[in-house]
C-alpha cells in the first residue's frame, strides 16, 4: 500500500497526514491509542518494503494501526489489484483470489467481454494474463 498512501508529514502525538498517489487527496490520520505499542514496533513489518506504514503483525494477525481514522480508500475495500483507466483513475480492483470489482460502468462492460478468457485460469497465470488484457485498453494493473 506505499504505493497508494504515503505519509507527507508528521504532527506528533502519533498524528500523520497521509497522501494519496491515485487522487492526490491529502488526510489526516491517527494511531489508535490502544495499538501504539503495536504501531512502535517496526521489526514485523522490516521485510516487507511496500507494506502500508502502518500494518502491523502480532503473531499471523495483521493489524491497521491507524484503523479508527483510516483513509477513505482503505475503508472501501481490500484488494490484492488496483486497476487504473487511462488517465490513471481508479477503475476496478481485485479481492481475494479472482473477485474483480468494477468501479466504473466503462470497466465493467470491457470486463464482461474479457472474463470468459481467464476463466480456466488461477493464480498467478490469472493475473499475468489479466494484465496483458487489459493493457492494449490502455489500462494499468498494480500488484
Amino acid at each position: 500500500m506505499r504505493d497508494v498512501h504515503r505519509v507527507i508529514e508528521g504532527r506528533g502525538n502519533y498524528t500523520f497526514i497521509v497522501h494519496n498517489h491515485y487522487t492526490g487527496d491529502a488526510q489526516e490520520v491517527r494511531v489508535d491509542p490502544d495499538r501504539i505499542a503495536l504501531f512502535e514496533d517496526k521489526s514485523s513489518i522490516e521485510g516487507l518494503p511496500n507494506a502500508c506504514f502502518f500494518l502491523r503483525f502480532d503473531g499471523e494477525k495483521a493489524w491497521c494501526t491507524v484503523h479508527l481514522t483510516r483513509p477513505a480508500l482503505c475503508r472501501e475495500y481490500c484488494c490484492r489489484l488496483l486497476i487504473l483507466d487511462p488517465q490513471g483513475r481508479l477503475a476496478g480492483r481485485v479481492t481475494y483470489q479472482r473477485a474483480l470489482v468494477p468501479d466504473t460502468d466503462e470497466f465493467s462492460r470491457l470486463w464482461e467481454q474479457v472474463r470468459p478468457a481467464l476463466d480456466d485460469l488461477s493464480g498467478v497465470e490469472w493475473d499475468d494474463a489479466l494484465i496483458r488484457i487489459l493493457a492494449p485498453a490502455g489500462y494499468r494493473v498494480r500488484r
